[in-house]
């Protein structure tokens, strides 16, 4: 099983590079950022925890930008959205971020996926909230075609264009792994759909919903699917427990602090996962 974490990066955290090095030097896999491009100053929409956290949701980096400067600096880290809300892209101009990042990483995105869940948010990038699963689709849906494709074309409800050309294509091939996020009834159909790996929050019926995960992909001829579960609780238990379920890797969460919080943070996840392997 691998080992990443998830902080929600600002201007007041650790920065991004700093901690791409020290993740790399204490073995970790990735590093997952996540995404909101505002915060509506109106509107009902409010997180499920409240509306406090809407202060740390306005200050997030860009994710694209920040994990480019983490590539720069390190060698082996994955680096990847958790998740990148594709309802407020436009698919062309993303397919090309992505690869471009592919690119310049060699190789180590992980696309994290989801569709969003403030209202006044997806509203203000021309998205109905009730059509967000819709747009998701079809924008991730024409985002392959661009990727495998060298005259891709794409026409659907949400999406539509003529024959286009593209470079750079990413060097994953066919592209890098789609993970997409959510918990909801219908998350297993999408991840069948359109997606390579499952990402859904750390959850208590996370064994049986991976269990129909495998049982439905095997359905449609599918191999089993990877899994990786976000805001996992340092715990040698729920560790092994989601290992024998199936997860393929588990992703820790990381104070949005500064460095005097967060490399402790870090030092006490990298003894725990030392304490796993030694385990075996």
């Amino acid at each position: 099983m691998n080992f990443g974490m998830h902080i929600e990066p600002t201007e007041q955290t650790i920065d991004v590079r700093a901690l791409g090095r020290l993740l790399e030097e204490r073995g970790f896999e990735s590093l997952f950022l996540p995404e909101h491009t505002h915060m509506p100053v109106r509107g009902a929409s409010v997180h499920p925890s409240g509306p406090h956290v809407h202060d740390r949701l306005r200050r997030f980096l860009d994710p694209f930008i920040a994990l480019t400067a983490v590539a720069s600096v390190t060698e082996r880290l994955r680096i990847g959205t958790g998740v990148c809300l594709v309802t407020e892209h436009d698919p062309i101009a993303l397919a090309k971020q992505i690869a471009t990042l592919d690119l310049l990483s060699n190789g180590r995105f992980l696309f994290g996926v989801g569709a969003g869940w403030n209202r006044e948010e997806l509203r203000n990038h021309g998205t109905d909230p009730a059509n967000r699963w819709r747009v998701a689709r079809e924008r991730m849906l024409a985002m392959k075609r661009i990727w495998t494709e060298d005259e891709a074309e794409f026409h659907g409800t949400f999406v539509d264009f003529d024959a286009i050309w593209q470079w750079p294509k990413p060097v994953q091939r066919p592209h890098p792994p789609v993970i997409v996020g959510g918990e909801g009834p219908r998350v297993l159909e999408r991840v069948l759909d359109y997606g390579d790996e499952w990402g859904p929050n750390a959850e208590p019926g996370i064994a049986e919903r991976v269990a129909e995960l495998h049982r439905l992909a095997a359905e449609r001829g599918r191999g089993r699917i990877p899994v990786t579960a976000f805001h996992v609780a340092p715990d040698l238990e729920i560790l092994r427990r989601y290992a024998a379920a199936g997860v393929t890797r588990c992703v820790f969460s990381l104070p949005g602090a500064g460095a005097d919080r967060v490399q402790p943070a870090v030092e006490r996840l990298a003894e725990l996962v030392a304490t796993y392997e030694a385990a075996g």
